[in-house]
């Protein structure tokens, strides 16, 4: 059984950091795209960043590149997002989500129907 667990969430002001992971069980983690989502309150869940099973080319959506940062830890099975200079915007639910197949060639989903596992994410609250 697969299961994918976020950790690192909190609440913190306008233009601080914070570190998100994600551990991934039940799976061979280093074969797997994975991505962050986010889903804002009473809206719908957006990618916020994915990157390929190699952990190569990563994808940010535009309103966090520059500030967020996402790694593929394949040694550690961890899944990292890193976030500086937060912005009450970025207030959401995060969540890690793990592609349905592996060996996805240089691709990571944008869309969540694109994913097969998640968590049951990590809430980000950025006050002003």
């Amino acid at each position: 059984q697969v299961q994918v667990v976020e950790s690192g969430g909190g609440s913190v002001q306008a233009g601080g950091s914070l570190r998100l992971s994600c551990t991934v069980s039940g799976l061979t983690f280093d074969d797997y795209a994975m991505a962050w989502f986010r889903q804002p309150p009473e809206k719908e869940r957006e990618v916020v960043a994915c990157i390929t099973w190699a952990g190569r080319n990563p994808y940010y959506r535009d309103s966090v590149k520059g500030r967020f940062t996402i790694s593929k830890d394949n040694a550690n099975k961890t899944l990292y997002l890193e976030i500086i200079s937060s912005k009450p915007e970025d207030t959401a639910m995060y969540y890690c989500a793990v592609d349905r197949a592996p060996w996805t060639p240089n691709w990571c989903g944008r869309i969540a129907r694109e994913y097969g596992y998640w968590g049951t994410g990590t809430q980000v609250t950025v006050s002003s």
